[in-house]
């Protein structure tokens, strides 16, 4: 699906439609989760650009919903297999290190279909929880 822009913002969804987007943006509004990974592929077949620092993001629901605001505060283009521990804790998705990163998200990815080697780029961005108004 192509992005959408809700109140000027250019829209950004977690997980897959369903109980998984509604564990992440609990996770988001709740928790500490304050990073996202995605596939470069998605964002070339997509034609979407990257997020970059600054860039205020709509968090949309399972119903295309904004329910929070983020702002990107590091975007990172690396592969596969060079994410580093410091991201899944960041991420706060339960993996502990890189390691358990790369084995969820293979599984995850390639379970949605995706070809996925230590060679796939990823865009790692880190954000922070805007206060709602």
């Amino acid at each position: 699906m192509a992005f959408l822009v809700i109140n000027g913002l250019r829209s950004i969804e977690f997980g897959t439609p369903g109980e998984s987007r509604n564990r992440f943006i609990d996770l988001i509004i709740n928790g500490n989760k304050r990073a996202t990974a995605g596939l470069m592929v998605e964002y070339i077949s997509e034609v979407e650009p990257i997020e970059y620092v600054g860039e205020k993001l709509a968090v949309i629901d399972n119903d295309l919903n904004q329910v929070a605001t983020i702002v990107a505060t590091r975007v990172e283009v690396c592969r596969f297999a060079d994410v580093t521990d410091e991201f899944p804790l960041a991420e706060a998705e339960g993996d502990l290190n890189a390691d358990e990163f790369r084995s969820g998200h293979f599984k995850y990815w390639t379970d949605l279909g995706f070809d996925i080697t230590d060679d796939t780029v990823l865009v790692l961005m880190y954000f922070d929880l805007l206060p709602s108004h």
